[in-house]
């Protein structure tokens, strides 16, 4: 007799199904990116039922955030790529689709009737072998600049080939590396701004070393200001209603109502002279500006730029070196921002304006032009991946080789590693070697060649001591991958393997799955 203890809300699902739960879930979603993975990889178009959005994507982390799924495995797999995304920026598909081929070796080694704790045993071992193995191929070129460069723009490359702005990707590698090298070693991205505007094609985007604000000067206002003090304000400019809620007035004749308004005039009068003692030339708002307050700043051949935004403030208080501030009674401990040159200019059909010069020489603007929104984002996305794995590889200054060069090399090792264990665990090892030689497999797949044959020839090549062999795949051949300059960050490959084997120990170790519904009012014992 079977007693059940769980209430009538709760489902539950044990052992052997349990676990074939957590396997197909990840399986599953593995299936559904591994398509994306390459250079030769194919984009997959989401669409809201709701809003009717629609986004086109091959970036691994959009497409699993943007699909609701149920299972919990899946949803572990979805955390992975979104960990990814956050500590490097790219390998989002290629971590969840090593995750998911450990899953599947894991569910063949399970049938075998092998105990999942033997297999995370030979899984830690395999993924320790594989990463020392990863460590001695690291390149490091920190030390000539010249060097580091080509490395940073092969690696942008690599980086880009998989995307949307394959086709013009030596002009985006350019752009990123130059962009990241301002940051002399930072690896905050808030200072390189990117501003998409419609029309035109993406290879008339460019890099420009300025900071742009999409605003405009006030009206009647001079369009260029040079040797710029700016003070950047979050202050309220408008004076038609009193700033207290709720307050109303009433009046019984039309010579109060002008007494008020003088009122209100003589108080904003007040407070552009506070604004006046800062000695400034620019001042830029984030709320809006009236007419009578802009008049009178503009008659003290002050600029005025009203409801620049939060975004813009800060940043522009970022890379002016000035500060927001909202009140001016001590203009002495005020910072203000300063810049070479302030000019209105016109971008596609916009009219704009451009801080040159800033203090803080490391801020530019990447202007990204596109025929439509959908290419307008996933370039943006694109290039993202390649400026935050840029700015991660000028921190971990280490690289290496792509083109399932890397994986062939752990493969080995692990390979390697499995002849020295003894028991069931060896064929866990084994298992782990496999699950990376499925990386160029899919590379080859995605790209249309015969991989089984490729990545036979690929794997004696490294075997036989060819170490920087990998998959070309322009032309379906064995390549020299340093000649070839396809490189990535040793830091976006440690985490892919790192990550992908901690997620499928912890989705191993899942023996039991309780589904309960979330509590309701009249469901609170």
């Amino acid at each position: 007799m079977s007693v059940n203890i769980l209430g009538d809300q709760v489902s539950e699902e044990r052992a052997e199904n349990a676990r074939l739960s957590a396997f197909v879930g990840a399986i599953a979603v593995g299936d559904l990116v591994k398509t994306t993975l390459g250079p030769k990889g194919m984009d997959k178009l989401l669409t809201s039922a709701s809003s009717g959005q629609s986004i086109v994507t091959n970036d691994g982390a959009t497409i699993l955030k943007a699909i609701p799924l149920d299972n919990p495995a899946a949803k572990v797999l979805v955390n992975l790529s979104k960990v990814q995304d956050d500590e490097v920026g790219d390998g989002t598909t290629s971590v969840t689709v090593l995750a998911s081929e450990l899953l599947r070796e894991a569910e063949k080694l399970v049938d075998k009737k092998i105990h999942p704790q033997t297999i995370i045993e030979g899984f830690r071992i395999a993924s320790k072998a594989a990463l020392e193995a990863l460590d001695k191929v690291a390149v490091d070129n920190s030390h000539d600049d010249a060097a580091f460069r080509k490395d940073l723009i092969n690696i942008a490359k690599t980086t880009l080939s998989s995307k949307i702005l394959a086709q013009d990707r030596d002009q985006f590698a350019e752009i990123a590396v130059s962009a990241i090298l301002r940051l002399r070693g930072s690896t905050s991205l808030e200072r390189i701004q990117l501003i998409k505007i419609m029309g035109g094609q993406l290879s008339d985007s460019y890099l420009d070393d300025g900071f742009i604000l999409n605003k405009k000067f006030g009206l009647d206002q001079p369009k260029k200001i040079k040797d710029a003090r700016i003070l950047i304000a979050n202050t309220s400019m408008d004076t038609d209603k009193v700033k207290i809620f709720g307050a109303k007035f009433k009046v019984d004749s039309t010579s109060k109502l002008a007494q008020l308004e003088k009122a209100e005039k003589d108080k904003m009068r007040a407070k552009v002279e506070k604004i006046k003692n800062f000695n400034i030339n620019c001042f830029v708002n984030r709320q809006l500006i009236y007419d009578w307050p802009e008049q009178l700043l503009a008659d003290s051949n002050i600029n005025t730029i009203e409801h620049a935004d939060f975004d813009g403030v800060e940043r522009l208080a970022l890379v002016t070196g000035g500060e927001v501030v909202s009140t001016f009674d001590y203009p002495e401990k005020v910072k203000l921002g300063k810049c070479e040159l302030i000019e209105e200019v016109i971008i596609g059909e916009e009219v704009m304006t451009r801080f040159a010069g800033v203090s803080e020489g490391a801020a530019c603007t990447i202007i990204l032009r596109g025929a439509t929104e959908q290419v307008l984002d996933e370039a943006e996305r694109s290039l993202h991946d390649a400026l935050s794995v840029l700015s991660q590889t000028t921190k971990e200054t280490r690289t290496v080789l792509g083109g399932g060069c890397s994986e062939m090399i752990m493969s080995n090792a692990v390979d390697t590693q499995a002849q020295n264990q003894e028991g069931k665990k060896q064929l866990a090892v084994e298992a782990f070697a496999r699950a990376l030689r499925q990386l160029p497999t899919i590379l080859a797949d995605n790209a249309g060649f015969d991989s089984s044959e490729l990545v036979a020839r690929l794997r004696s090549a490294i075997y036989s001591g060819l170490t920087t062999s990998g998959l070309n795949l322009s032309n379906g051949t064995v390549g020299d991958m340093r000649q070839l300059g396809v490189m990535e960050s040793y830091k976006l490959k440690r985490a892919v393997v790192n990550s992908a084997s901690e997620a499928a120990e912890v989705l191993l170790r899942v023996d039991n799955i309780i589904r309960a519904k979330p509590r309701t009012a009249d469901r609170n014992r």
